[in-house]
């Protein structure tokens, strides 16, 4: 393996300051600060929810969900995260699309099919009278679950054994660039030296770790003082993934180049809002890794599922720009997808729009679909290389106290966020051009931003409700433990 930083901070630097870290554990607990950037689309009323069948994958008609979750393994004696407070250095965001999205007139609503649809072998949702089907037993070397890094290591050792408990093979976190090196590209301060010990910890519990790289800081980004975005000069992205590397590559097993790039919101600069200038940014992250080890998987971001707009790109028209400016000549990567479900299940296609509930009449409001769709776009352009799921959930308000984000919140109660996980995974699981997948999220969620209603509390797996733990908590237990 080269290493690429010739000037390292000294050791006894690095040791002194993981002794002030290490002490500050023993203090009485100060809370890490969060600063949430809220999404800001423009406001329109959405109709009523309703509830009405769907098809599924294996050709059922009607496919509801069982009214209660089936006898689940004990849970083991956990602590509810704490909430914290805003704090301007960190912005995490899941993802988004305007309350009153519509597809441009200009674009045709579902893309030719380039190959036919995969038969799967489905374990179907059972109806609210029939008795729970039981889980699937999926792969835990394929699921992964992202976690909130920004919290002390006692409630990260917290976390990691939520994780252990789940049994996913995998552990998401996001290389918050913008946090970890606030002042300048030989940054290496508490921020960083925590984020070290983290993934580190993580590493040491089993886990495999997919860093996602995202956010540059304001100083790499004079052009752009507002918003998230990639850095004017891409050669410090280069820097950065090679200091990171140098740093903690021993325990990475995966490096993602950024995070929703057809966003507004993540992508504002001089580099423009295209697959084109993505692919600016993502040489140079791929050529970082590689400089460092040849094994590391590298999977370009992952797209959130949306059209044009002021505040994004058409995801699949994007992922076709990335094509022209290149992408298939990389053979030894992963595709990133964010194929969110909304309030629609797993098993079905678009579209089946019900009248007065909206997110249920393009495609990009379908987990098969963004899946399919990537996958002929990739076929199209010979590109033979899997999709990575990176991010993927359905979210729901029950419980909390606030009024949702979002309408389609509403649409899923806890126990449909669960089955709806679980089957998506078990259908990932069966598609072979489908790698690793990630639930979003595991432990985001706190009072905070229940009471801001930020949208990334709904997908949240445990929350500050009682019990903290929500019904998917146990339901990935069960199906990646099936001999416990």
């Amino acid at each position: 393996m080269q290493r690429m930083l010739k000037d390292k901070i000294p050791s006894h630097i690095i040791l002194a300051l993981f002794v002030l870290v290490l002490m500050s554990a023993c203090q009485p607990a100060t809370p890490v600060l969060v600063y949430i950037t809220p999404t800001t689309p423009p406001t329109a009323t959405e109709a009523q929810e309703q509830n009405a069948p769907t098809d599924a994958v294996d050709g059922t008609s009607e496919v509801a969900l069982p009214t209660t979750v089936p006898t689940l393994t004990p849970l083991p004696t956990l602590t509810p995260l704490p909430s914290s407070t805003p704090d301007p250095d960190v912005t995490i965001v899941g993802p988004i699309i305007g309350e009153d999205y519509v597809v441009p007139p200009t674009e045709t609503p579902k893309p030719p099919t380039i190959v036919p649809s995969p038969v799967l072998s489905p374990t179907p949702i059972p109806p609210p009278t029939a008795t729970p089907q039981p889980l699937p037993e999926l792969d835990p070397a394929q699921v992964g679950v992202q976690l909130f890094t920004n919290v002390t290591m006692e409630d990260w050792e917290d976390a990691l054994n939520r994780m252990s408990y789940i049994g996913s093979g995998w552990v998401k976190v996001q290389a918050n660039w913008a946090y970890l090196q606030p002042n300048g590209p030989d940054d290496f301060g508490q921020n960083f030296a925590l984020f070290q010990l983290h993934v580190q910890a993580a590493k040491k519990r089993g886990f495999r770790i997919l860093v996602s790289v995202a956010k540059a800081p304001a100083w790499a980004r004079p052009s752009n003082q507002n918003f998230d975005g990639p850095p004017d000069d891409p050669a410090l992205l280069y820097n950065f993934i090679t200091f990171m590397l140098d740093k903690i590559g021993n325990v990475i097993d995966a490096v993602e180049i950024w995070n929703e790039p057809n966003l507004v919101r993540e992508w504002t600069g001089v580099h423009p809002l295209t697959g084109q200038g993505y692919m600016a940014l993502f040489r140079v992250g791929y050529d970082a890794v590689r400089a460092y080890s040849p094994d590391l998987m590298v999977v370009t971001a992952g797209l959130a599922p949306t059209a044009d707009s002021p505040y994004s790109r058409d995801d699949r028209a994007f992922l076709q720009e990335m094509y022209a400016a290149g992408l298939a000549s990389y053979t030894d990567i992963a595709v990133g997808a964010h194929p969110f479900g909304w309030g629609n299940p797993p098993d079905t296609r678009c579209c089946n729009p019900i009248e007065g509930r909206g997110w249920d009449d393009d495609p990009r409001f379908f987990f098969l679909d963004t899946l399919e769709d990537y996958h002929n776009i990739m076929l199209r352009n010979g590109h033979n290389v899997q999709i990575w799921v990176t991010e993927f959930g359905w979210p729901t308000w029950e419980g909390y106290s606030t009024e949702p984000p979002e309408v389609f919140f509403t649409y899923n109660s806890a126990e449909q966020q669960g089955w709806y996980t679980i089957r998506a995974l078990e259908i990932g699981q069966q598609l072979d051009y489908v790698g690793p997948m990630f639930v979003w999220n595991l432990n985001f969620a706190n009072e905070t931003l229940i009471q801001q209603r930020h949208e990334i509390a709904g997908y949240s797996i445990i929350t500050p409700l009682t019990p903290p733990e929500r019904p998917l908590f146990s339901m990935l237990h069960v199906s990646l433990n099936p001999e416990n």
